[in-house]
């Protein structure tokens, strides 16, 4: 892969994870849960996307319109992996390092609203209160959790990035 996709796809990385800081600090400022709302990670799983895409088209654009297939999957999945891996390294910082206690502010506003979910579905009681004991035990906010959250995140953004590098692709007629 060139020198300036790679340095495009970086950059683009670099932009979304401070997006993704901003949006974290912002969150944090402003009320804590809005991180728990699911329409708040529906919108940043989107604008994840979003720069993926807008990376993969750049690096098109860079090489006069022709992308194969390697060089638009390498452009998507760097620009989400650097962003992806800024915003997590943040995290870790503010919630283990800067202010342990939004931690678990954040852990019983994530306890609330699931129950809340769950009681909307109907669920009984008594998966109520297991699903409540084990998100109780957890600290979702651990090192360890962060990577395990970061490998599926990464999983997940891979397979979307293989069907836009799969859009994307376009030969050059007059290459040999």
């Amino acid at each position: 892969m060139e020198n300036t996709i790679k340095s495009s796809a970086l950059r683009y990385g670099l932009y979304l994870g401070v997006f993704l800081i901003l949006v974290t600090v912002l969150a944090y400022v402003i009320n804590l849960g809005l991180m728990t709302k699911w329409w708040f990670g529906i919108i940043l799983f989107l604008v994840i996307i979003a720069f993926g895409i807008v990376s993969t088209a750049k690096s098109k654009s860079i090489l006069s319109g022709f992308i194969n297939f390697k060089q638009a999957f390498s452009s998507y999945f760097i620009t989400i992996a650097i962003g992806v891996l800024l915003s997590t390294v943040f995290s870790i910082l503010l919630f283990n390092v800067i202010d342990t206690e939004a931690s678990e502010i954040l852990k019983e506003k994530i306890i609330e609203s699931s129950t809340q979910m769950m009681e909307s579905f109907g669920a009984p009681q008594s998966e109520i209160d297991k699903a409540i004991a084990k998100m109780e035990e957890q600290n979702q906010f651990s090192i360890i959790s962060q990577i395990k959250s970061i490998a599926w995140q990464l999983l997940v953004f891979a397979v979307i990035g293989l069907i836009v590098a799969l859009g994307m692709k376009k030969s050059d007629p007059n290459a040999a």
